[in-house]
């Protein structure tokens, strides 16, 4: 096994993940199995309890496990199946060897972080980066560790101590270690600004490690020369890693760098075939040239911090690259749509509204907590009475059943018990079994089988278009999962006599997964979280249908048409969901 380390200097947020994505897709691109691990120094056991505002989304994966948003980016980029082992927290290590100290198994020796701790996070390593992730069950020839933070953060320090042994532990020539770090362009003079990456470069080696590549964060290509005077990094090995007009362009840059040649070169590993990157360029190529905009109105709660939603957003850009339009996402905060802000803040409630009314389609996304809740309700009825493409993901499925029962059913305080536990009218209900106390993985979570009830819905004909079969002559989908609450199955009767019918529900036919409104355009809400597997390419298929109406080029399924693939309603036919003017299947 060889192992592809990536530390930080400098500041955070200059894009590691996607740094250590792209890595994975090069040498992927030249015939290697990569798998990934992600570092996260906090002390929380995982992501599952930390707000959207502190760290982003929480990613979830097909075992259940609430991880690091940078986990998404391996899956998307290197196409493979990650679990819970390959985010590692402080809280994780600390646990197991705190666990081990309990049950004896150090035999009575001082439990310390050297050699201890350290141990565990490089057993740990070892361990995860043996198991098969992109479904060969076959092991992976590298691993890609990323590590979060800043290299001097005190938080990570067990951990460069660890990575520090780590390389004697599997070899020199089995350890490459690429550090990124910003090079700064000062706003008066346009100079380039390398103090701050050579200080970094300086405390990395201190604490005993030495870059085998520079990868250089910068608005524009960096200077080398003082690099590599200062910093003791061949020229070769240090990459310019400046702004593009979309991240899919970042492999590219590091294949046009020879990055992988010295990488390889530093693994002693034999591969000198060019990375096979024909779907990549066509794909940062498409992106690049797209004109016909298609446009979305995000209303959540979070809108204030992008990375909250940024499954979600990459779900759309996969699908409306298939569709070949812009994206243009519209982010309104829900409780600009309230009537409390037309009273506090008039100008902010007209232009929310505004904004609500001239967009192409509306999407609601998930999330916790009631506060922006009459906003998205009032969101969902403009979807519905309006005719606008509508798309609710778990807590927006919610969200339209709610809408429906207080407007269609006439039941005025129908609400979800999460925020009114005394709702006369509860529409949304707790789940039975799981814990009301305890926060941290308690939620219905993981890949779940969804099954339609039938076939001649919108739904089920996009997710046939990307050949789901089922099996044993059950149409079934699996999904990801992240939720408490859950449609209450007793109003279900009501809903449907009045028009809103479900067409997937869980193996029991208890739980609603998918809801649809048949006289409408597209009006779909899914109880599960389908972003968390859209990949460029293949994306989920509900989002598709999505941009696919918001385009104007989905015919409805129910009598209106024969299940045959749709129209992005720009000329481009659709096959397996891809629009047939790309290249290779590349979008």
């Amino acid at each position: 096994m060889k192992y592809v380390v990536v530390t930080g200097g400098v500041v955070s947020g200059l894009g590691k993940g996607v740094t250590a994505s792209s890595i994975g897709v090069v040498l992927k691109a030249c015939g290697l199995r990569v798998t990934s691990i992600k570092i996260d120094p906090y002390l929380n056991t995982d992501a599952g309890t930390m707000s959207p505002f502190e760290h982003g989304e929480v990613f979830v994966l097909d075992d259940g496990g609430e991880v690091d948003l940078d986990l998404g980016n391996y899956e998307r980029f290197l196409d493979v199946t990650l679990t819970r082992d390959n985010n590692i927290t402080t809280g994780k290590i600390y646990q197991s060897v705190i666990d081990k100290e309990r049950r004896g198994d150090y035999l009575g020796k001082t439990v310390q972080v050297v050699p201890h701790i350290t141990d565990a996070i490089q057993d740990w390593i070892e361990r995860v980066a043996t198991v098969p992730v992109d479904g060969s069950n076959l092991s992976a020839d590298v691993c890609v560790i990323e590590l979060g933070g800043v290299v001097g953060d005190i938080e990570s320090s067990p951990f460069v101590e660890a990575l520090r042994q780590f390389q004697f532990r599997v070899g020199q020539d089995s350890f490459c270690l690429v550090h990124v770090s910003l090079v700064p362009v000062l706003g008066a003079t346009g100079e380039q600004k390398t103090k701050p990456t050579q200080h970094s470069v300086k405390d990395l080696r201190a604490l005993g490690l030495m870059p085998n590549l520079l990868a250089c964060r910068s608005s524009k290509q960096s200077v080398k020369e003082k690099l590599m005077q200062f910093c003791h990094v061949p020229a070769e090995q240090i990459l310019n890693i400046y702004d593009v007009p979309n991240i899919w362009h970042v492999p590219l840059l590091l294949r046009d760098q020879k990055a992988h040649l010295a990488i390889l070169k530093q693994l002693n590993l034999s591969f000198h075939i060019d990375p096979a990157l024909e779907e990549w360029t066509a794909r940062a190529e498409l992106c690049d040239s797209l004109s016909v905009p298609v446009k979305i109105a995000m209303v959540g709660k979070y809108t204030g911090l992008s990375d909250s939603y940024l499954s979600v957003i990459k779900a759309l850009v996969h699908a409306s690259l298939a569709c070949s339009r812009k994206l243009c996402v519209e982010w309104v905060a829900a409780t600009d749509l309230e009537n409390s802000a037309k009273i506090e803040q008039p100008a902010v409630y007209a232009a929310a509204w505004e904004t609500l009314k001239n967009v192409d389609g509306i999407l609601v996304p998930g999330g916790f907590g009631d506060r922006g809740v009459q906003g998205k309700i009032l969101a969902a009825k403009f979807a519905r009475e309006n005719k606008v493409p509508y798309l609710g993901v778990c807590l927006g499925m919610q969200i339209a059943v709610i809408e429906f029962c207080r407007t269609v059913l006439k039941l005025e305080s129908a609400d979800s018990t999460e925020f009114n536990v005394d709702t006369p009218h509860p529409c949304v209900i707790f789940m039975p079994e799981v814990s009301k106390t305890h926060m941290g993985g308690t939620m219905r979570l993981g890949s779940r089988k969804t099954y339609f009830t039938t076939s001649d819905c919108i739904t089920a004909n996009l997710y046939k278009l990307q050949g789901h079969q089922g099996s044993g002559g059950a149409f079934y989908v699996e999904e990801r999962h992240r939720h408490r609450y859950e449609v209450n199955p007793d109003i279900v009767g009501r809903l449907e006599a009045a028009g809103l019918h479900f067409f997937g529900k869980d193996e029991t036919g208890m739980r609603m997964e998918i809801l649809e409104l048949p006289e409408h355009p597209y009006f779909v809400g899914v109880q599960f979280h389908p972003e968390f597997k859209s990949r460029p390419g293949k994306p989920a298929p509900v989002f598709l249908g999505f941009i696919q109406a918001a385009s104007g080029g989905l015919p409805n399924a129910h009598g209106h048409n024969s299940g045959s693939p749709a129209c992005c309603g720009n000329g481009h036919s659709m096959a397996n969901g891809v629009a047939s003017e790309t290249v290779n299947g590349s979008v």
